[in-house]
């Protein structure tokens, strides 16, 4: 490791210590840090930093030759963080100053201890799907950023009524859903919004996504798992004019009368996972998964 980017938000600079635990430790290495431009000038005018350190500020900025992208904060910060990595290949470590963190998963006490494993070579890298999104008449706002790592998210706006989302896969009719909206998440979206709407969790080397409703008034809708490789048409019907697609953490309003087209994004997503975290210890850890007195003598 010789060169990393470094992102967090706002909220971020409250964790100085560990911000300061992560620059030491890199510099102790020699490794050449940049950070993103908005968080240094946080960090600046918080004399959080003791020295000046090159900047970003879009995802032309960065290239190949960064072996890696650090964020401060929770699993939102990691979202953001693809904006500016795309379909460069650099992989994330996340270092969790957050709440729950499915994604930023490196606890801020053993930020020195992880990054030691992951320069001894101490680590796996997990490739994520992400999905990606085109419209029927063709919208400018999904022209650039038309991906998402966790899901994307149909839902009603300005109105308290229930809006029916057509569903169909690889052009065949699968039912249409009266709720307050249908989540398409992906793998490492399971454990996000679907989840809190009753939906699976999907381990994230499945090669699936997960089509969750949200509030159906169908009494028989459940979250149904599909191949990734699966092409979902999406149309909908409101007594609204506009209804709402999110992408992760990007909102927009659309026009009623617009198909979504939702398929697998042509890049993935690197994820570095240290040799003293793992998955089913986060689901452990996170989910208090299978949390049971009676399990205690099988620790």
């Amino acid at each position: 490791m010789k060169k990393v980017a470094i992102y967090g938000q706002s909220y971020s600079i409250s964790a100085e210590k560990e911000i300061q635990v992560l620059l030491s430790v890199l510099q102790e290495n020699n490794i050449v840090c940049f950070i993103e431009s908005e968080f240094y000038d946080l960090l600046k005018d918080g004399n959080i930093l003791e020295k000046k350190y090159p900047t970003f500020s879009h995802f032309s900025d960065l290239n190949t030759s960064f072996d890696t992208l650090f964020t401060l904060g929770g699993d939102g910060t990691i979202l953001r963080a693809v904006n500016y990595i795309r379909d460069l290949g650099i992989p994330i470590l996340g270092i969790n100053t957050g709440r729950l963190g499915f994604l930023a998963t490196i606890n801020k006490k053993n930020i020195k201890e992880s990054i030691e494993l992951i320069l001894k070579g101490e680590f796996t890298i997990q490739e994520r799907t992400l999905l990606s999104i085109k419209t029927l008449p063709k919208l400018e706002e999904f022209s650039e950023l038309n991906f998402a790592l966790n899901e994307v998210t149909i839902a009603r706006k300005n109105t308290t009524s229930m809006i029916g989302v057509r569903t169909s896969l690889n052009k065949e009719y699968l039912t249409n859903y009266w709720a307050d909206g249908l989540i398409i998440a992906t793998p490492t979206g399971s454990t996000g919004y679907s989840l809190s709407c009753n939906g699976p969790v999907i381990s994230p080397d499945s090669k699936s996504l997960v089509i969750t409703p949200i509030a159906p008034h169908n009494l028989s809708a459940r979250s149904m798992v599909i191949s990734d490789e699966t092409n979902i048409q999406l149309t909908i019907d409101s007594r609204e004019k506009d209804f709402l697609i999110s992408l992760d953490s990007r909102i927009s309003s659309v026009p009623k009368n617009t198909k979504v087209i939702i398929q697998k994004a042509a890049f993935k997503i690197k994820s570095i996972t240290p040799n003293n975290q793992s998955f089913l210890q986060t689901l452990r850890s996170k989910l208090l998964w299978g949390e049971d007195t009676r399990n205690e003598t099988n620790l």
